[in-house]
């Protein structure tokens, strides 16, 4: 009985010693010294593996606590390359070593954050070899080096190719199909000795916008204002406070209150900044003052970062026919071969109502359109005109309509026992009264907006154009049929042919005809949401008229 007693407790002890052994942390020594540069190939491809296989057991971190980002594409890629360095041979980096640390160096050039690459730790590391000629011969110095480099690069392949602005589940990051596909012949080019800069311009969008965009990121970057300043909560709840930070963030731009100041030199001080900015001299602290306020030059850089993202969410290759609307500039242009063949002001939506980002096609046109008015608009903003009154439709030219279709009277309806909407359809006759104008581009979409002609053109002289309920208003629309028709008669075959052509389309606009146009070729279309351009080489920032790029900000760069 002892004897088994004694044995149960041994094996106890021995699996106790086992365990521990298994959970304890693998140490790295802090140094080897390779005798000869010829030596020192062999112990880095050594330490590389001792110190990636010690990563996975600390957390995916290196001994001093670097986070490896991209720990499952490196060990991908190292295996490929039998543990070799990529960034180093025989005590020397290789040129491309050099011209990753230039890059890194200029990483706001490329709308990048160098602090995302572990640009400390590279910068001291380089600079340790470089002029410390027995560290250079430290073989566990230059195995952590290449490691770090390799995350670096892999992180800034993924930022060029795919941007920042997607969910972790989406991210090259933890998609294993792009280890191979997409990291492991990134860094085969680094070993076969390409040029690193060759292969990050490769990856990144061929897109015209943002090649040109991104070439005015120096301009902008020599004339960077990097101070830090006050930030401005609003709209606010306790005025003294705010009106004190306010105080404080004018000082800041130049321009002294006096604490005691009674509210006409307030009114006075922020007049001068308005017209200092363009603005509307009114002398009060409106949304408008407090975004310009805000919006400094660290929080351009911020939106040019998050602008170029958006285009690595294009498709790779953009149709060679397409229409682009950005909401922000209040623009739509239609491309044809790189060149812009119609320029037009657009309305889009409200900051209540705004027009979402969609990529679709225009597929029908449809001249003299009657307009159904959406549930959202009658929940909101009619159904509390009928409880007013039965004669509301009347007055705006709208009429009801039951399920079959038949037309009733809004005066025979009960509408107090209505809330969040109604069994019933509304909808405006087509004529030049319309909402939607003479024209309306129908696409595919779940949030039931298109693009339409309006009755109201005149608020295309507006500054500040986002006053729809959602969809886009076209200034030029018979351009952008004009050019719609013509190319899908174009791509005709004998004996095929369109039942109509721009003369047409002409006779039944001026006789106020409705017809409706089946497109062949669809026109692509992308509605997008881009705050900044360069224009002439020089950015021009658009407000965030729906907070997009604030809360985007807030989302991935909430750091920055």
């Amino acid at each position: 009985m002892l004897h088994h007693i004694k044995l149960f407790f041994s094996v106890v002890l021995l699996l106790f010693f086992f365990l521990l052994s298994c959970n304890s942390k693998k140490t790295l020594p802090d140094k080897d010294i390779a005798l000869l540069p010829s030596e020192m190939n062999e112990k880095v491809r050594g330490y590389i593996e001792n110190i990636i296989n010690s990563a996975a057991e600390n957390q995916l971190r290196l001994q001093d606590s670097t986070l490896l980002n991209y720990y499952s594409a490196l060990i991908q890629c190292y295996n490929k390359n039998d543990n070799k360095a990529y960034w180093s041979s025989e005590e020397k980096w290789t040129p491309n070593a050099d011209l990753l640390f230039k890059f890194l160096d200029s990483a706001a050039l490329a709308g990048l954050y160098r602090e995302d690459y572990h640009f400390e730790k590279i910068s001291r590391i380089k600079k340790e070899l470089d002029t410390d000629s027995v560290k250079r011969t430290n073989a566990v110095l230059w195995a952590n080096a290449d490691v770090v480099f390799s995350d670096a690069f892999a992180r800034l392949l993924k930022d060029l190719k795919q941007g920042r602005l997607v969910k972790d589940s989406l991210s090259y990051k933890n998609d294993s199909s792009r280890y191979r596909t997409f990291f492991e012949p990134c860094f085969k080019k680094i070993a076969n000795g390409e040029n690193i800069n060759e292969i990050l311009a490769a990856v990144q969008p061929t897109h015209k916008d943002y090649i040109v965009l991104k070439n005015a990121i120096g301009k902008f970057i020599d004339s960077m204002d990097t101070r830090t300043y006050t930030y401005l909560h609003f709209p606010f709840k306790d005025s003294s406070v705010f009106i004190k930070t306010f105080k404080k963030r004018m000082a800041e731009e130049g321009i002294s209150i006096p604490s005691d100041a009674d509210s006409s030199e307030l009114n006075a001080s922020i007049k001068k900044y308005q017209r200092l900015k363009g603005l509307v001299p009114d002398g009060k602290i409106g949304n408008s003052v407090v975004k310009k306020l805000n919006f400094n030059d660290r929080q351009k850089f911020n939106a040019i970062a998050i602008t170029l993202d958006k285009y690595k969410l294009l498709p790779a290759v953009m149709p060679s026919k397409y229409i682009w609307v950005n909401l922000p500039s209040y623009n739509l242009k239609l491309w044809s071969d790189d060149t812009v063949a119609v320029d037009s002001k657009i309305i889009c939506g409200k900051p209540a109502t705004p027009t979402p980002n969609i990529t679709s096609a225009i597929d029908n046109i449809i001249l003299y359109p009657t307009w159904t008015v959406p549930n959202s608009i009658i929940a909101k903003d009619m159904l509390p005109g009928l409880k007013r009154s039965s004669n509301y439709l009347a007055r705006k030219g709208l009429y009801l309509l039951n399920a079959k279709g038949d037309k009733i009277d809004a005066s025979e309806i009960n509408w107090a026992k209505y809330n969040k909407g109604i069994p019933y359809r509304i909808q405006q006759g087509s004529g030049d009264n319309n909402a939607l104008g003479v024209i309306k581009f129908n696409f595919e979409n779940p949030f039931s907006v298109y693009l339409h002609d309006t009755n109201q053109r005149y608020l295309f002289k507006n500054g500040v154009r986002s006053l729809s309920h959602g969809c886009v208003r076209v200034q030029e629309w018979q351009k952008i049929v004009n050019y719609i028709v013509r190319n899908d008669s174009m791509s005709l075959k004998d004996p095929q042919q369109l039942a109509y052509n721009t003369d047409s389309i002409i006779n039944w606009i001026a006789q106020k005809q409705k017809h409706s146009l089946q497109i062949k070729n669809k026109m692509p279309l992308f509605i997008r949401y881009i705050s900044c351009e360069a224009i002439n080489g020089r950015i021009k920032f658009y407000d965030d008229i729906y907070g997009e790029d604030k809360a985007l900000k807030q989302q991935f760069f909430a750091a920055k």
